[in-house]
C-alpha cells in the first residue's frame, strides 16, 4: 500500500488552517472515478502554489494519474506499405544504424579525425619572422645553385633537341629565381642600413633625413644604370626598353582608333 501524507500551510487562507489529506492507492488496482472526485474536492481549496509544491513532491506522473486521470499510452506507428509499389515510410526520429554504432561508445569507440593544420594561419605556430625563415631555409639557395651546375653539365652532353629545350628553360628559371632573391637581399640590406643610420642620428640627437619615394626611385635608376654600364649591357637594355615602349605606344594608338 502506497500512502502519501502531505501537510501544507496555506498563506492565502484567512485563518491559516492546515490542509491534510492522504492518498491511498494499491499498486495492482487503479483509482476509481469516485475516489478521484473526492481528491479533487479536497484539493480545490488549495492555492496554486500549494498545488505546485504537492506536484513536485508526488511527481508529475503520479499527480496526473491520481488527480487528472491522465495516463500516457505509447502509440505505435505502423510503417507498413499500403502497396508494394510504394516506398516505405520511415520516421525521421529513427537514427541510422551506422550512426548509432559510432555514437554508442559501448559498441564502438568514437572515431578521432585528424584535422590538417596550416602553420601559416595557425596561432600556435607563432608569428612569422622573415629573417628567421630566410636563415633557416638558406640551404634552398645552395640546392638551386647545385641543381643549376648539374643541368649545365647535362646540357653539354645532351644530344636530344627537345631535352635541350627543357634543360634551358630550367636553367633560365633557376637564374631568374637567384636573380630575384639577390635583388630582394640587396634591397633589404639597403633598407636595414638606412634604418641603422636613422637610429644612430637619433641617438646623437641629430635630425634624421627620411628619403622620399621619388628620391629612392631615382637612386635605384642611377644604380641600375651604373651596373649595366659595368657589365656592358647598357645598349642591349636601352634597345629592349625602346622596343617595349614602341609596342605599348602602338597598342594605345590601336585602341584610340577603335574608339574613334
Amino acid at each position: 500500500m502506497l500512502i502519501y501524507n502531505n501537510k501544507m500551510n496555506s498563506s492565502s487562507t484567512s485563518d491559516g488552517s492546515d490542509h491534510e489529506f492522504a492518498l491511498n492507492r494499491d499498486q495492482d488496482e487503479e483509482i476509481t472515478e469516485e475516489v478521484r472526485r473526492n481528491i479533487r474536492s479536497k484539493i480545490s481549496t488549495l492555492s496554486f502554489e500549494d498545488l505546485l509544491k504537492m506536484k513536485e513532491e508526488m511527481g508529475a506522473k503520479l499527480y496526473n494519474e491520481t488527480v487528472l486521470g491522465v495516463k500516457k499510452k505509447k502509440i505505435k506507428t505502423d510503417y507498413k506499405r499500403a502497396n508494394k509499389n510504394r516506398p516505405r515510410e520511415l520516421s525521421s526520429k529513427i537514427r541510422p544504424k551506422q550512426l548509432n554504432r559510432v555514437l554508442n561508445q559501448s559498441s564502438a569507440p568514437m572515431i578521432e579525425q585528424n584535422k590538417p593544420r596550416d602553420p601559416r594561419f595557425d596561432p600556435l605556430c607563432g608569428q612569422f619572422d622573415a629573417r628567421t625563415f630566410k636563415s633557416d631555409y638558406k640551404f634552398v639557395h645552395d640546392i638551386r645553385l647545385e641543381e643549376k651546375k648539374q643541368l649545365e653539365k647535362e646540357l653539354k652532353s645532351c644530344t636530344d633537341p627537345s631535352r635541350q629545350q627543357i634543360i634551358k628553360k630550367l636553367i633560365q628559371r633557376i637564374n631568374n629565381q637567384v636573380r630575384e632573391q639577390d635583388k630582394k637581399d640587396k634591397e633589404e640590406r639597403k633598407e636595414y642600413q638606412e634604418k641603422k643610420e636613422v637610429k644612430e642620428k637619433l641617438k646623437k640627437g641629430e635630425k634624421p633625413v627620411y628619403k622620399k619615394k621619388s628620391v629612392k626611385k631615382l637612386e635605384n635608376l642611377i644604380e641600375k644604370y651604373n651596373e649595366l654600364k659595368k657589365s656592358n649591357k647598357l645598349q642591349k637594355h636601352i634597345e629592349k626598353r625602346s622596343k617595349k615602349l614602341s609596342i605599348k605606344e602602338k597598342r594605345k594608338m590601336k585602341s584610340h582608333d577603335v574608339h574613334n
